[in-house]
C-alpha cells in the first residue's frame, strides 16, 4: 500500500522550518558567521546613515546574502569532510581550503563593493 503524500503547502512549510532551524544553528555555532552578521548590521546601519540609493541597497544586500550563504556552504563542506574522514588527511584539508577560499573571494568582493559605495560618501 502506497503511503499518502503530504499536501504541497504542508511540505513547503516544513522545508522552511528546516531551513530556519539550519540558519539558527549556523548563527549560534559558527564564530565566522557571527562576525559576518555584525559586519552586515554595521553596513546596514551605514546604509541608513548615508541614505544609499536603491541600487546600492540591492548590491549591498546581495553581497551580504552571498557571503553569509557561502559561509553556510563552507561550514557544511567542513562538517561533511570531518564526518567522512575525522583524522587529518591532505585531500580533506585541500577540500576545506578550497571551500574557505570561496568565502574569502566573496568577502573580498564585498569589501570592494562597500568601498565603492561608502568611500565617496565618507570622503
Amino acid at each position: 500500500m502506497q503511503q499518502s503524500k503530504e499536501p504541497f503547502l504542508i511540505n513547503r512549510l516544513k522545508s522552511v522550518g528546516f531551513a530556519f532551524k539550519g540558519m539558527l544553528v549556523l548563527i549560534k555555532t559558527e564564530a565566522s558567521i557571527k562576525i559576518q552578521l555584525v559586519v552586515a548590521l554595521v553596513v546596514t546601519f551605514a546604509g541608513f546613515y548615508f541614505n544609499i540609493s536603491t541600487t546600492e541597497w540591492m548590491v549591498q544586500l546581495t553581497m551580504i546574502g552571498l557571503v553569509m550563504s557561502i559561509e553556510g556552504v563552507n561550514t557544511t563542506v567542513e562538517y561533511i569532510a570531518d564526518f567522512i574522514h575525522p583524522d587529518h588527511h591532505p585531500k580533506i584539508g585541500l577540500i576545506k581550503d578550497i571551500s574557505a577560499g570561496a568565502v574569502f573571494i566573496a568577502s573580498i568582493i564585498a569589501v570592494i563593493i562597500a568601498g565603492i559605495i561608502y568611500l565617496p560618501k565618507i570622503l
